[in-house]
Formats: structure tokens, sequence, C-alpha cells
């Protein structure tokens, strides 16, 4: 079966920074494959465009420019935030606030996003708040592991759905799913 709106699509793949020799950013085998209704904006439209005429079986190698993928690193996603923030009583969050994790935040109009702790100081917290992946060139290897019709609930659910749930269960979504 051919790949195609409203299809689930099955994929394996390795994900490397600039090219096929580069530096392993993600793999994905038979036993934990990337599952996802074509077409519905779950991921990026210039990857969903370089397996459009895929099908089962197939193998594909493409590049996604850091301009395709999620941009470059902009300065102004870099940030200060008060230390005050990360404090419980008057006490600095450790469990929360170390350098290298990343911690789901909300700007000034409620919008949740996801910062990374790049360095504590005395007075701030400085954050980056632009996508992991951003500045890199994305090399994608892998092959497509099945095509299939999505049944009416995965339908239904991939439509209802935010895009920025992170459980099964979309517990902190406010669209209850499936």
């Amino acid at each position: 079966m051919k790949i195609e709106n409203n299809k689930m699509v099955s994929l394996i793949y390795e994900l490397r920074e600039n090219d096929s020799s580069g530096r392993i950013i993600e793999a994905l085998d038979d036993t934990r494959p990337l599952t996802f209704i074509y077409g519905t904006g779950r991921l990026l439209p210039v990857f969903e465009s370089n397996i459009s005429l895929l099908k089962t079986g197939d193998l594909f190698r493409f590049i996604l420019t850091s301009e395709m993928a999620y941009g470059d690193k902009r300065e102004e996603m870099i940030i200060n935030v008060p230390v005050a923030v990360f404090e419980t009583d008057g006490k600095l969050n450790e469990d929360i606030c170390r350098v290298g994790n990343e911690v789901p935040m909300t700007d000034s109009d409620g919008n949740p996003l996801t910062g990374m702790i790049n360095e504590i100081t005395e007075t701030y917290v400085r954050m980056d708040f632009n996508h992991p992946m951003a500045g890199l060139d994305l090399f994608f290897s892998g092959k497509i592991v099945e095509v299939r019709e999505a049944t009416e609930r995965e339908l239904a659910a991939t439509m209802n759905s935010c895009s920025g749930c992170n459980s099964r269960e979309h517990s902190d979504c406010s669209v209850k799913c499936g």
C-alpha cells in the first residue's frame, strides 16, 4: 500500500546530525517504530513530502537542512529567567533546576514551551527555548515498515488531540482522546 493522507504509517529510521557519518541523534528499530497518520500535521511537512511516494518495504535517505527542519538557533530564544522562579520556600528546587534539564514552562500568554537550562547563577537561570535540533541539518535513513488504512478510532483520536500531548491518555490536555 502506498503512503497517502490518512493512512497509518510505521517506519524505522536513524537520524544523524549533518550527513550519513554524523553523530546519531535518534534511532528507531522494529521494536519501537514511529507510527503516525500521514498528512495530519504531526511531522515536519518536508519530512512527509520526502516519504510521500513510498510504500511498505521501501528504503529512504534524505537530508533536511536546518531551514527546512527547525530553523536556525535564535539568540532571542536564549533568556535569563530570575532564579526565584525555581525556588520553593526561598530555596532552589534542585530536582528541577539543574544544568541540562528540560523544563516545561509557559510564556506570558499562557502558551506551553520547553526550555533547556544552560547555566545557573545566584540571580538568574539561563534557558534556551530553541528547539533542541534548531541549527542542525538532519540526515534520515530508514525503511517504511507498514502502510495501512487508519481505523476510525485512530483518525478520531488524531483529529481531536492537541500536538502538545505527551501522554497516552492525554491527561495534560483539555481534549480527551479515545
